[in-house]
């Protein structure tokens, strides 16, 4: 199992993301820096979260035009995986690899806790692979433009082709995001992001452990 995790200038969950992998496979994943250019074949590439460029000019705008970036756009046209944390899951969406836009909080403040996030009926995908639809998950949140917005024709398409990963429950959306959207694949289901941080339901020390189970998944069906 072979794993990159990219790093931009104010990522901040890089090392979360890294120990969590290396506790769950036993490998060492790979850290990438954003300048790079020209980087190997990876099972997985993840784009942790943080506040990258200091989230000036939009969230992620600026990390989606770093060199590194084509490299992740080869690797998505392979068929490859990625994975999109928060400030990721904002990158993926400004590099037009995942539909819709992250805006910001509905409340106006950042948020910082842990909820349930729903499991849904996807498309074939090793992101939610091994888990039943209507799964509850507990996993934290800590994020201030998290607020999911895609228009009614995109949002029809993703319902359509199950690429909606999981939603947050119905009376408990922190954020405003349409459809209560937590996380959203690509239409061939190999490209995640998600605004919860499964990193941070791993360990012992954490209120959950529902971020191993969601890990142990995506690696035992990566490595399939």
């Amino acid at each position: 199992m072979r794993v990159a995790i990219v790093v931009f200038p104010g990522s901040n969950c890089d090392r979360d993301i890294f120990e969590a992998i290396k506790f769950i496979s036993k490998k060492l994943p790979k850290f990438i820096w954003h300048k790079e250019t020209n980087i190997e074949n990876f099972d997985l590439i993840v784009i942790p979260g943080g506040f990258t460029f200091g989230d000036y000019l939009r969230c992620g705008a600026l990390a989606s035009n770093s060199p590194v970036i084509k490299s992740i756009r080869d690797h998505a046209s392979r068929g490859g995986a990625i994975l999109g944390i928060c400030n990721g899951f904002q990158i993926l969406t400004e590099t037009k690899l995942l539909p819709g836009t992250l805006i910001k909080n509905s409340v106006l403040k950042f948020l910082c806790h842990d909820l349930n996030v729903i499991v849904q009926n996807t498309l074939p995908s090793p992101f939610t692979w091994g888990f039943k639809p209507n799964t509850k998950l507990n996993i934290p949140i800590a994020h201030n433009e998290g607020n999911y917005y895609v228009n009614g024709n995109e949002l029809k398409k993703l319902i359509f082709n199950g690429q909606i990963a999981f939603k947050y429950e119905e009376n408990f959306n922190p954020n405003g995001s349409v459809e209560n959207i937590a996380g959203v694949l690509s239409e061939n289901g190999r490209i995640l992001g998600m605004m919860p941080h499964p990193e941070r339901s791993v360990f012992s020390h954490h209120n959950s452990l529902d971020g191993r189970l969601f890990f142990q998944n995506l690696i035992e069906q990566l490595l399939s």
